[in-house]
């Protein structure tokens, strides 16, 4: 009794010490990137956090402002944050929602490996090799995807090896809520599913086909509301797929020249490339080394499951469905880099693999020199600058960040509360965001019918105070459209910045405005002062 008391309190010191270094490391590093202001360096991030705030902050709030494409799980676990304005406006209610799912992640590393070696030092090395990563604690500290689908992923990995050991009902459950947390986070989540049907098909024993059509049933659960929910509202179940904003569509408008296209080889280069410098050779070398060991000991289920989403990846290079590219590499640019981490669990449970096996006196000396090494990377070169997941989104926002910065300076100075603002939702909305300006004061294509209406007759419908455009879009041409008719809407200001398009703002005037008191003096031609029906003058419309 003493023994089985004491055992317990050795457990409980030994998950609650793992706890709260990743915690401490979390937050941590949360504050320093926010500090820093790097929160929203990522054009994804800034999208993310307003996609969730504008399912609550909106002229038509409601489910169907998740849009398509980007899955819905990611902007529901930054709803209990992104209601509060300054954690929306900072960024902080996206990196707060990366943070705990980063959190859960690495303790489900630990429970998995520990459950599997049996070994606490075995599974320490896994967390710590995963969660001293620079690159993956850059992702847990802003709004993406990655880490909330590292945490359904190991989550996933741990009920079916629950399902292994016990035959549990609930862990086959636990299994399937796993997996559609997966599959509503990313779309690789979608392609484990008949891997873990299989599993537990082969792992269940008498209850196998139970087991098996049990997950199933329940896990398919999330990818069928999902095409019934892009149906409903695009009318194209696969409008995630092969809609406008599609990464297929994107892809087909304008990069026709990547060389993993229908070329597997190539695909796996690039992938390896991406996976090196967001991780870094040694682990790759020590994870793959022991997720070999482990595979050939017989352990080789969290092999498979962990090997699937990098194999997604290749898979979805080679079919044109994504893309990576990396700066040692044709065209020597910055995109996608970040997938180059979905390896990293794998090469965590690798790591528990080899420490496992190391004799006992050495197993303490096997961990701290594999951390070593898994960390020489970033030992030697400890500058931000060399995480290539930052680099990117530095590089990829610089013109960005820059016309976000004018355009939201000159909005914050002149805009009153309520006055209103017509735009494209996308990149400008960090505009809006920027200058403290509330979602529901906006109309953008979410709004439907009134976006549709007042898009398509700007000059009877288009009511709004302010407008953001870049120069030619479908906003500028509507406010062009407006003004042949009724000269109502004055630029106030172009917004410039390198390789990016023009910013254009404009400000709605009345009768004492400018355009109006030029049409008053009959200095405009075939106009009528702002708040004289077009109708009265018999224009047409």
């Amino acid at each position: 009794m003493i023994e089985a008391e004491a055992s317990r309190r050795t457990r409980i010191l030994e998950w609650a010490g793992v706890a709260v270094c990743v915690i401490a490391l979390s937050v941590t590093s949360l504050v320093w990137v926010s500090r820093h202001g790097f929160t929203l360096y990522f054009g994804d991030a800034e999208a993310h956090l307003n996609i969730a705030r504008r399912i609550i902050d909106s002229r038509t709030p409601g489910v169907d402002q998740f849009g398509t494409v980007w899955l819905p799980v990611p902007h529901l676990l930054m709803l209990p944050f992104v209601w509060n304005d300054e954690l929306w406006r900072t960024g902080l209610a996206g990196g707060i929602a990366s943070a705990i799912a980063f959190v859960a992640a690495s303790l489900l590393i630990y429970a998995t490996t520990r459950r599997l070696f049996d070994q606490a030092i075995a599974a320490a090395s896994a967390v710590a090799v995963f969660a001293l990563n620079p690159n993956i604690l850059y992702l847990q500290s802003i709004p993406m995807t990655e880490c909330a689908f590292f945490a359904a992923l190991l989550g996933l990995l741990f009920t079916s090896v629950w399902f292994h050991q016990t035959r549990s009902v609930w862990a086959a459950l636990a299994a399937a809520a796993f997996s559609n947390i997966a599959s509503m986070t990313r779309y690789e989540g979608w392609f484990l599913i008949p891997f873990v049907a299989l599993y537990l098909l082969w792992a269940g024993g008498r209850r196998r086909w139970w087991a098996a059509f049990l997950f199933g049933a329940v896990a398919s659960i999330g990818p069928l509301l999902w095409l019934g929910f892009n149906w409903w509202n695009y009318r194209n179940p696969l409008e995630f797929y092969n809609g406008p904003y599609s990464a297929k569509a994107i892809y087909e408008r304008g990069r026709k020249d990547f060389p993993g296209e229908h070329h597997w080889i190539a695909s796996a280069h690039y992938f390896w490339e991406a996976a090196r410098l967001t991780l870094g050779l040694p682990l790759i070398l020590m994870g793959l080394g022991g997720a070999g060991l482990a595979a050939w000991r017989r352990r080789w289920w969290p092999v498979l499951l962990l090997a699937a989403p990098p194999a997604f990846y290749v898979w979805s290079m080679y079919g044109s469905g994504a893309e990576i590219h990396v700066p040692t590499l044709w065209p020597h640019s910055y995109y996608n880099t970040r997938y180059g981490t979905t390896l990293a669990p794998l090469l965590a449970f690798g790591v528990a693999a080899l420490v496992s096996v190391a004799p006992g006196r050495l197993r303490a000396v096997a961990a701290g020199a594999a951390v070593l090494a898994a960390s020489a990377p970033w030992l030697m070169h400890p500058s931000h600058e060399e995480w290539i997941c930052w680099k990117e989104s530095k590089v990829n926002s610089d013109s960005r960040r820059a016309w976000t910065a004018g355009a939201a300076e000159v909005l914050k100075s002149r805009y009153k509360p309520g006055d209103g603002v017509f735009t494209e939702f996308g990149d400008l909305t960090g505009i809006i965001r920027a200058a403290g300006v509330h979602q529901r004061d906006t109309l953008h294509e979410g709004n439907n019918p009134q976006w549709m209406v007042t898009e398509r007759r700007p000059a009877l419908f288009l009511k709004e105070g302010w407008a953001v455009a870049f120069s030619g879009d479908a906003v500028a041409t509507a406010v062009q459209r407006a003004n042949r008719v009724r000269p109502s809407y004055e630029l106030v200001a172009r917004v410039f910045a390198p390789w990016a398009d023009v910013v254009e703002i404009y400000r709605r005037v009345g009768g004492d405005g400018a355009i109006g008191r030029l049409c008053k003096q009959g200095l405009i031609a075939n106009c009528e002062p702002a708040g004289k029906s077009p109708e009265d003058s018999g224009e047409e419309q």
